[in-house]
């Protein structure tokens, strides 16, 4: 698969930059040709000399000198993907404000082949807005991430922020040249619950954990698909290979969804609030003795399915809605459908266990009718919808 590929290797400032050296073995054993760039801060963690051992390659390190000899346009046009790896909270910033002050950042600046990042940094770092803000910016552009992950750090804690496993990077660098049913589409998914707020500290949700959702843009990668996840709040990891877009309300979700598009599918499996507060406090509640819990007046969200399925110029060819029902849960989704103008309703019984659950039973509602699927892990579910589409889209 990567024996005709060419891969520029961006390694930036990170104490897990040592794993840039297991991902380079790695992409070589694969048959892939190598060119690595290491910032100033890269190589205050590996060298250039192992790089360049491992790499078989040279190792680019200063602008200027590589002004002098092929130019970073050249540079920048080599390769059939770059990958950052690590990619630093500072690196990221840069890559999201278009900074371009070292021969790293230009060459990202100046490429138009695809990026995939592996972010590495502490947890405070990984979650601090600025970050999250940062992230979400790549995203919309098409960024591809992989992890990070949770575990331990360098330094005495754990958390998320650590760099994926130098195998993840290289699967994930994997389902980039996969060549599929999918090749060549690109399939919007929405997956979590959304956060209302209610006050500075509380907010309506629900039970959501984003399972489902997060399977279905990993399965549609897995076909070839460029998949832009947008995800409410969840505690699980990024599918490998995805461009994901993290937002809070389902007024943020719309706005993603909307910035995402064109699209050739979209997928909406968030479990989006039908309601938020209409008007949230600059403060906290406060909670009087004696005194009345507070009136909190609801205000209907946007209908994120129904906007985009009736979208005046840009509704992809595929919408799919989701339907979590209690009861009657085939007649609600077959009026679901009609009344959102989607084409397919993917419907399921969430009295039980389904919600943060590992398996789910859906029914598959459509134009042509109802079609009943088995209880199975979510993972397969979102395996046997992806092959539905590709098949729709064929």
């Amino acid at each position: 698969m990567l024996a005709t590929r060419n891969i520029l290797l961006i390694v930036s400032g990170s104490v897990a930059a040592y794993k840039a050296l297991e991902l380079t073995r790695l992409l070589r054993k694969a048959g892939a040709a190598v060119t690595p760039i290491l910032t100033a801060g890269g190589a205050r963690f590996v060298t250039k000399e192992a790089l360049a051992g491992i790499s078989g390659s040279r190792v680019h390190d200063d602008l200027w000198a590589a002004e002098a000899e092929i130019g970073h346009i050249r540079l920048a046009r080599w390769p059939d993907l770059v990958v950052v790896a690590p990619a630093s909270a500072n690196l990221l910033a840069k890559m999201a404000h278009g900074i371009a002050d070292d021969l790293a950042t230009t060459v990202l600046l100046a490429t138009r082949a695809p990026i995939l990042a592996a972010p590495a940094m502490n947890p405070a770092m990984w979650t601090h807005p600025a970050t999250a803000a940062n992230m979400a910016a790549l995203a919309a552009r098409g960024v591809a991430t992989v992890g990070p992950e949770e575990g331990a750090m360098a330094e005495p804690e754990s958390g998320p922020g650590r760099l994926a496993e130098p195998a993840a990077i290289l699967s994930a660098i994997e389902r980039r040249f996969a060549e599929g049913p999918l090749t060549g589409r690109h399939v919007i998914v929405t997956s979590g619950p959304t956060q209302e707020a209610i006050d500075l500290v509380r907010y309506i949700a629900n039970r959501s954990s984003g399972r489902q959702g997060h399977a279905i843009a990993a399965a549609l990668a897995a076909l070839g698909a460029r998949v832009t996840l947008v995800s409410g709040p969840v505690a699980i990891t990024d599918p490998p290979g995805v461009a994901v877009r993290r937002v809070e309300s389902a007024r943020d979700m719309l706005a993603a969804v909307e910035a995402a598009l064109p699209a050739d599918a979209a997928v909406f499996a968030a479990a989006v609030a039908d309601f938020r507060p209409e008007a949230a406090p600059k403060q906290k509640i406060k909670k009087e003795p004696g005194a009345p819990p507070p009136d909190i007046r609801l205000a209907l969200n946007p209908d994120i399915l129904a906007t985009v399925a009736r979208h005046p110029a840009s509704r992809p060819r595929l919408v799919v809605g989701f339907a979590a029902e209690t009861e009657r849960v085939v007649e609600h989704a077959q009026a679901k459908r009609a009344r959102k103008g989607c084409d397919w309703i993917v419907a399921n019984d969430v009295s039980g266990d389904v919600m943060g659950g590992a398996e789910n039973a859906v029914h598959l509602v459509t134009a042509g009718g109802v079609e009943d699927w088995p209880r199975m892990p979510k993972e397969d579910v979102a395996r046997r919808l992806a092959a539905r589409i590709a098949e729709a889209l064929a």
